[in-house]
């Protein structure tokens, strides 16, 4: 899988087909979080959710993990643009399927729009392992796509989801070729959903997961 090629042109594409619905769900919570001290953006992309954090957290350490250099490259330019210090982001090419963070060193970690790109038993083994790196009582921010849950807005779910993994096989070559909710795997790793929101009539949703203290009773709450 490479986004390289579509690097400089995916924050158009982004502005194109969803406005700035996709930010939205992206920021959604950002204000809202407890003060973090070391940050982990996975799959971060060209960026986009970079600088608000920056803006938001100034004085945070950011570890920037992708596997794609022009990605990358892109979000040290929006960087540069709004003239944000960039000396406490670490930038890292890293294949995510392979990678693995220092354990219990992170109290925020970012995934927005990137665990959809993974088939279920490549979540089952990569949501764990990421999960090993929150300290307790970590945050855990999560934008995505999802299906609605029926009616004609399921119809419409799946129907624009089937193009964009139609999409984004051919240009990138995508190992996923349907969603798989990562819920249950971030239960399983020890987080309950604190809050959640859900916008474009069931497609677009933005999670804020917590890391449980030890022996802390789980509960949900939406």
């Amino acid at each position: 899988m490479s986004f390289d090629t579509l690097a400089p042109f995916y924050g158009l594409m982004e502005s194109l087909a969803a406005w700035d619905k996709m930010q939205r769900c992206r920021v959604a919570f950002l204000d809202q979080i407890p003060q973090p001290a070391n940050i982990l953006l996975l799959g971060e992309g060209h960026g986009r959710f970079l600088k608000p954090c920056r803006d938001r957290f100034p004085e945070a350490r950011i570890a920037m993990v992708d596997s794609s250099e022009g990605m990358m490259a892109r979000a040290r330019s929006i960087l540069a643009a709004a003239d944000l210090e960039s000396g406490l982001v670490e930038f890292v090419h890293a294949d995510l399927l392979t990678w693995t963070p220092p354990g219990a060193a992170y109290d925020l970690i970012v995934t927005h729009f990137f665990l959809d790109c993974f088939r279920a038993e490549q979540l089952a083994d990569m949501v764990p392992r990421l999960a090993a790196a929150a300290a307790p009582g970590a945050s855990w921010l999560l934008a995505d796509f999802e299906v609605a849950p029926a009616g004609l807005r399921r119809l419409r779910t799946q129907a624009i989801l089937a193009l964009l993994y139609a999409f984004f096989r051919v240009t990138t070559r995508l190992p996923a070729r349907h969603l798989t909710p990562p819920g249950p795997l971030l239960n399983a790793a020890g987080f309950t959903l604190h809050r959640r929101i859900e916008i474009e009539w069931g497609l677009l949703k933005s999670e804020w997961w917590r890391k449980e203290y030890p022996n802390h009773n789980r509960q949900t709450t939406n």
